[in-house]
C-alpha cells in the first residue's frame, strides 16, 4: 500500500498570475525574507487571501499551519468573529540550504489551501 502525502490533494492556484475570486480569498499570502541566517530568528507574516477572508461563525478560517519543507513548525488558530486570518510568527531554521516554507490553511467550507515560498538558509 502506498502512503499518501499530506500535501497531495491540497487546493492550489490554477494560474498564480490570474487568480479567480475564490483563490484570492483562500490562498495564504506569505511574507518572509528570501534568505535568512541559519539559527537566527526571523519573522513570517501569513495572511489568508490577497482579499481578506471573512471571519463569520458560518464561514471562516479555522487555522494556518507552517512547514519547512515537510517539517511541521507551527499552528495559528483563529476564532470567528473575534480575529482576522492574519498572523506573524517568529521562526528559526537551523540547517543551511534551500527550504520551501509552506503555509496551509483550513476554511470551514472550502477546505485546505496551500502556498509556498522558497527561502535560502545560509
Amino acid at each position: 500500500m502506498t502512503e499518501m502525502n499530506f500535501f497531495d490533494g491540497m487546493n492550489r492556484p490554477g494560474n498564480a498570475a490570474d487568480l479567480n475570486e475564490t483563490e484570492k480569498k483562500h490562498i495564504p499570502v506569505i511574507g518572509a525574507p528570501g534568505s535568512v541566517k541559519s539559527g537566527e530568528p526571523f519573522e513570517v507574516d501569513v495572511t489568508v487571501g490577497s482579499i481578506m477572508h471573512v471571519m463569520e461563525p458560518a464561514h471562516h478560517i479555522q487555522w494556518v499551519d507552517l512547514y519547512a519543507d515537510e517539517k511541521y513548525l507551527a499552528r495559528i488558530e483563529f476564532t470567528p468573529g473575534f480575529t482576522k486570518a492574519k498572523a506573524t510568527v517568529t521562526l528559526v531554521l537551523p540547517t543551511p540550504g534551500n527550504v520551501t516554507l509552506r503555509a496551509v490553511e483550513r476554511c470551514n467550507i472550502h477546505g485546505l489551501w496551500e502556498n509556498t515560498q522558497n527561502i535560502t538558509v545560509g
